[in-house]
């Protein structure tokens, strides 16, 4: 309860009294007028300011014509007491929705102002806007870390629920990254200091939640239309009864039961609940827009490695095809040329060679070929480590891209032959079968699998996993034609990648999913939606929550506008209820899409 919340309580208290002292006669009608205006001041404050920077007639509006054409009708105490009790619902409304704010708030999470930092001159407690970039921070068993940054020594178990929405607490090492907002479970930990305050993952998560609203919903931006060419409507229909009937009483009734500025109230309270429980579950949904988006998707689209795999590839076999090349120094070279790049595919290479104990030299020249491998100069030789497609391109005589069903060929050509090939197998990401299985029972009709691996390699996966559609050889280009092609036959379709080599294909689809960001700033502009864990279960709980979220929209519009306004307009065209009455009524639909609403904070949502 603020200052200003007290004063509207005040103002409420004395324009009920004075409109019951003059009920029973104790004031003159110059007081209760006076007592009106006082009343008025602020809807008519309101609904002017609605009305002339957003062009939108609300409650307030409403309010304020119908206490008006009561009272100039001869229904003064009529008009008072709807003033007031339309005053107490708007109180309480606002109120109620501070306290939903307040509840997501909590809900998410915080960190601390101060921090213990280590200096020259010993321990020292600062605020956290005195912290700066390389402090070392320490943070004890209990505590909440206050920044992001990597540990710098100590050992600690560290509960990071608050972005992964992982319950299980994860062991942290000298060189691991923490995040603020997570607790240090057990043991203690020296963190030196890279991001503070705003720049953080976690405040970074917090705006995403706070700034919910910003992209509304289609059904949102149809329930604003809809109230916009309504109102006209409704002022018709009301002059046309009052022709008909004469009746002041049933006009002023008739005005609170057709005000659509509920429909303003029936969405953004949802998407701000359901966004914020998305967050607490380590997803981040940038808006409503995407949660409505996901509700209604019917094919789901996978980046393979990374996503459907485990992203942690390993040389399992290797063959020479130049006698004067035997696989050791095929390894060698290819691990010379891979030794910068970051793919998977050249990890697993450049790993393998150090396993072997060989020595791999730094490259004279080094290209990366996005979506073909890469072209380097070792020791004066012109290595192509990469796909069939690459050393064709690159003019190599290579009659048929080796395959080895379920492992990725890896070819490698020196001064323009080709001498060998290095497989590299990857493994299923664990869950990923049943992660499939719960999309399709969500109503998902068709999953694809695209990759700019071949197509045999990319066959295994699908047939493991019950892929519907596989499309192999692809270069980022062609994975956004994909799409495209997708979407032009009717289908809404959302990507899921890593958000960072995908993010042409995430952007495309009608909802981009990021797989496993981890907190990156990358991960978090490249997609609509981020998943903080590599966890395939993640995307079922992100799409179940957006689901829920619609359908709990779809109630507020039916039941808490809908039902409630269509029975009092009946009830009012039939004289059984008055203005008064009417008010009391008019609580109904602010409470029953209040209460619905914010259920979505705490409600069970199977697979959430």
């Amino acid at each position: 309860m603020t200052r200003e919340r007290w004063v509207e309580v005040g103002r409420i208290l004395i324009t009920g009294l004075i409109a019951f002292l003059y009920w029973r006669q104790l004031v003159p009608l110059p007081v209760l007028l006076v007592a009106v205006a006082i009343g008025l001041y602020p809807l008519v404050k309101t609904g002017l300011l609605d009305l002339i920077h957003e062009k939108k007639v609300g409650t307030e509006i409403f309010v304020t014509i119908a206490t008006l054409v009561a009272v100039l009708g001869g229904e003064t105490v009529a008009g008072a007491v709807l003033m007031v009790i339309i005053l107490i619902a708007e109180f309480i409304a606002e109120l109620n929705t501070d306290r939903a704010r307040a509840s997501i708030k909590s809900l998410v999470g915080s960190v601390p102002q101060v921090a213990l930092v280590r200096t020259t001159s010993g321990e020292q407690t600062v605020s956290l806007d005195k912290l700066q970039v390389d402090d070392i921070v320490l943070v004890r068993a209990g505590e909440k870390i206050p920044v992001d940054g990597h540990v710098k020594s100590g050992a600690a178990s560290v509960n990071e629920a608050p972005i992964t929405g992982e319950s299980l607490p994860k062991d942290k090492v000298a060189g691991d990254l923490v995040f603020a907002g997570t607790v240090v479970a057990s043991g203690a930990l020296d963190i030196q200091t890279e991001k503070i305050g705003v720049d953080t993952t976690f405040s970074r998560i917090v705006a995403l939640v706070e700034n919910a609203e910003a992209k509304q919903a289609p059904v949102q931006k149809l329930a604003d239309k809809v109230a916009a060419w309504l109102i006209p409507v409704v002022f018709v229909f009301l002059i046309v009864v009052y022709l008909v009937t004469r009746d002041v009483r049933m006009i002023v009734t008739l005005m609170i039961f057709t005000s659509p500025a509920e429909l303003g109230l029936a969405t953004p309270l949802v998407m701000i609940a359901a966004i914020a429980r998305a967050a607490r579950s380590g997803i981040l949904i940038k808006g409503g827009l995407y949660l409505e988006l996901l509700a209604k998707v019917d094919t789901m689209v996978f980046d393979k490695t990374g996503t459907l795999t485990a992203n942690k590839p390993e040389v399992v076999a290797m063959e020479s095809c130049n006698a004067d090349f035997p696989e050791t120094e095929i390894l060698r070279l290819a691990a010379a040329a891979d030794r910068l790049s970051a793919h998977p595919l050249a990890k697993a290479v450049v790993t393998h060679a150090q396993r072997q104990n060989i020595n791999v030299p730094e490259p004279e020249k080094y290209e990366q070929l996005q979506g073909r491998g890469v072209s380097a100069t070792i020791e004066g030789r012109a290595v192509l480590v990469g796909n069939a497609a690459l050393l064709r391109e690159s003019g190599v005589s290579l009659e048929s891209a080796v395959e080895k069903g379920g492992q990725t060929p890896v070819h490698v050509a020196v001064d323009g032959q080709f001498v060998g090939v290095i497989f590299v197998a990857d493994t299923l990401r664990p869950g990923a079968r049943e992660a499939l299985a719960n999309l399709r029972a969500s109503g998902v009709k068709r999953i694809i699998m695209l990759t700019g691996d071949n197509a045999a390699t990319a066959r295994a996966v699908a047939t493991e996993l019950g892929v519907d559609d596989i499309r192999a050889d692809l270069m980022p280009e062609d994975k956004v034609a994909a799409i495209s092609e997708l979407q032009k036959q009717g289908h809404r379709v959302a990507m899921i990648g890593d958000g960072i080599n995908d993010a042409p294909a995430l952007a495309k689809a009608d909802v981009g999913i990021a797989m496993g960001g981890g907190g990156t700033q990358a991960a978090l502009e490249a997609a609509d939606i981020v998943l903080m864990t590599d966890d395939l279960s993640k995307i079922a709980s992100a799409r179940a929550i957006a689901r829920r979220a619609y359908r709990t929209v779809q109630e507020n519009l039916f039941v808490g506008v809908g039902v409630v306004h269509v029975l009092g307009i009946t009830a009012a065209l039939m004289g059984w209820i008055g203005p008064i009455e009417a008010a009391i009524i008019h609580l109904g639909p602010d409470v029953l899409v209040f209460v619905n609403s914010v259920k979505l904070l705490r409600v069970r949502i199977p697979g959430v």
